[in-house]
């Protein structure tokens, strides 16, 4: 799930202060502790290779949020895909990949061992 600025509705607007929100934008209480992260990925990294052996061949964390710069490529489990571009908030839940074509940093949050496990996993196939 991703959403534009444009998209998340006005809450409240002066001349100075515009405050936009969304609901309902995932729930992480059942994942404990949640991490930070910062990430730039150069142009054409491809996570898929990668996650080969986890369930589904996939992420099985879900993240929330917000591409800087870039654009990234999100393919989920049931196959369908989406972009998400510098200035989205987004949202994927367990079961994913990505890739991007140009050089992209984006900010996480992640249910943090959850995301540690899968950390490890990419580290065990790097050194294959």
């Amino acid at each position: 799930m991703q959403e534009t600025k444009e998209d998340l509705t006005v809450v409240m607007e002066t001349p100075e202060t515009t405050v936009r929100h969304e609901t309902g934008f995932g729930s992480a209480a059942d994942y404990g502790e949640l991490a930070a992260e910062h990430l730039r990925l150069g142009a054409g990294t491809d996570l898929t290779p990668l996650l080969e052996g986890l369930e589904d061949d996939t992420c099985q964390c879900p993240h929330w949020g917000y591409v800087v710069e870039g654009e990234i490529n999100v393919r989920y489990s049931d196959g369908s895909e989406e972009v998400d571009g510098a200035g989205d908030l987004f949202y994927w839940p367990p079961g994913h990949t990505l890739w991007v074509d140009e050089d992209t940093e984006f900010v996480l949050f992640s249910p943090q061992e959850d995301h540690a496990a899968v950390f490890e996993h990419i580290a065990a196939k790097i050194e294959e």
